[in-house]
């Protein structure tokens, strides 16, 4: 079995050259977060590379490592499934809830069962899955989305989940976070104490030892892989980890570039159902890999993508994300990571429903800055810019700007539309507001035109004194 010391020699990939000047800007004026919630390492950026090679190692040989893991899970008592899609990924899911015959799901934080929509399709079929993570309990109890991949209603306000939580009656109006933490906890203990049946996440999969590694910051988490009688994980296939020896690099990364802590604060592994003379525990345990496109990335353009360890670290640089937000993409992974992922994980289908997310980018390579297993994010958004124009597929905006190129070129149309400009300013708003404007009646709406040049730029160089 490969160590990490010679996992380390298989070498960094190299920047493209057409990068290199994006990089240099971005150390000028990105102050790594990371670098500050890392100093404590003895040499964060080898740490970093190390962690980047077990990465690759890993899925070069994922062949391997996830065989391996799967007998090892097999031997610990953990039953094993295979998903290739979303929808066998939730068929899988119901066949486990209906033989267990559960009614009550209690459910941890977990991006994949987002990816797959299992709670809807849950719901459809008569079950109540009930999310058990604070921010995506409100996300539930709101009938939203999360807006980011760790912190998933950093969008909303307390404020807003005061009102939520008083029209759900889980108690009297408060703005306190203790309090409305409390009403939370009072409603989903009794959620923990009647659930049949539970699912999370997995954050690593241990091939070595066949253990599932879970991180987080709540306690439902513990709760949910512990109490139900039935505990039903799901994970990509991607994160399967050779030894715990190169678990101990991602976990001292992970939450540094997560949350800015050493070590979440629960971090648990999961071995094996409860065995004769144990009082706790599942008596069944059940670990689903997905693919879902993932091994279309396998050996492509794409495949370092698959090296991300979830941290957000990307998202939380992101200029873009951070002026538009998470539930702007429209997607269930935003930010950076989420504008490669988004666009890939669904073939031909997914590239065109989601053309237009590798374009909110400035590139300004900050998400490679932080990146704890250095994924060349810019790269692959750059080759996804390609590859969307290559297909024929065009942003909205494209079309308009071409039109205003047209416009801005032909010198006796664009002083003609400076004058009627002129003209709707001194008139005020009011035809301009009534006409069917499309997309810029919103917009129109809610601001007002800046003060007219009492003389135009043109008319000033007609007349100026040389």
């Amino acid at each position: 079995m490969t160590n990490p010391v010679q996992i380390e020699q298989l070498g960094r990939s190299q920047t493209p050259e057409s990068l290199e000047s994006v990089r240099a800007a971005s150390k000028k004026k990105v102050t790594s977060q990371f670098n500050r919630i890392a100093a404590d390492l003895p040499d964060k950026d080898r740490l970093r590379s190390l962690a980047a090679a077990i990465r690759r190692h890993t899925l070069d040989h994922l062949d391997r490592y996830l065989g391996q893991a799967e007998a090892q899970l097999k031997a610990n008592g953990i039953q094993v499934h295979w998903a290739v899609d979303a929808a066998q990924a939730r068929q899988i899911i119901a066949d486990i809830c209906r033989k267990a015959n559960a009614k009550v799901i209690a459910k941890s934080k977990s991006m994949v069962t987002e990816e797959i929509g299992l709670n809807k399709h849950l719901e459809s079929l008569k079950y109540e899955p009930i999310e058990t993570d604070l921010g995506e309990y409100v996300v539930q109890l709101s009938n939203g989305h999360p807006s980011h991949i760790v912190t998933p209603i950093i969008h909303i306000g307390r404020k807003q989940v005061a009102a939520l939580f008083a029209e759900k009656n889980l108690g009297e109006y408060t703005e306190n976070p203790e309090d409305l933490t409390g009403q939370a906890r009072k409603k989903l203990r009794s959620c923990f104490e009647g659930a049949d049946l539970g699912i999370s996440g997995a954050n690593f999969v241990i091939a070595e030892t066949g253990q599932l590694v879970t991180v987080s910051n709540e306690g439902n988490l513990r709760f949910c892989t512990n109490l139900p009688r039935v505990h039903v994980a799901i994970t990509g296939i991607e994160k399967v980890v050779p030894q715990l020896d190169h678990l101990s690099v991602l976990l001292s990364l992970l939450g540094r570039s997560a949350t800015g802590q050493k070590l979440t604060v629960y971090t648990q592994f999961l071995a094996k159902p409860r065995q004769p003379g144990e009082s706790d525990g599942p008596e069944e345990m059940h670990l689903i890999f997905l693919d879902n496109g993932r091994t279309r990335l396998l050996g492509g353009d794409y495949h370092e993508m698959l090296q991300c360890i979830r941290c957000g670290a990307c998202l939380n640089v992101c200029p873009v994300y951070r002026a538009v937000g998470g539930l702007s993409y429209d997607s269930v992974y935003p930010g950076p990571m989420g504008a490669i992922f988004s666009p890939l994980l669904g073939g031909e289908s997914s590239l065109k429903q989601y053309h237009e997310l590798p374009k909110a980018s400035s590139l300004c390579a900050s998400c490679e800055e932080v990146c704890p297993v250095q994924i060349p994010i810019p790269r692959m958004l750059l080759s996804l810019r390609n590859q969307s124009k290559q297909t024929g597929l065009r942003m909205r905006s494209e079309v308009r700007f071409a039109s205003w190129a047209r416009v801005a070129t032909q010198p006796f149309i664009w002083g003609t539309l400076l004058k009627l400009g002129k003209l709707t300013r001194l008139t005020g708003y009011g035809l301009l507001r009534s006409l069917p404007v499309g997309a810029l009646k919103g917009w129109i709406s809610q601001r007002e035109l800046p003060e007219w040049p009492s003389k135009s730029f043109r008319n000033y160089w007609k007349n100026r004194s040389v």
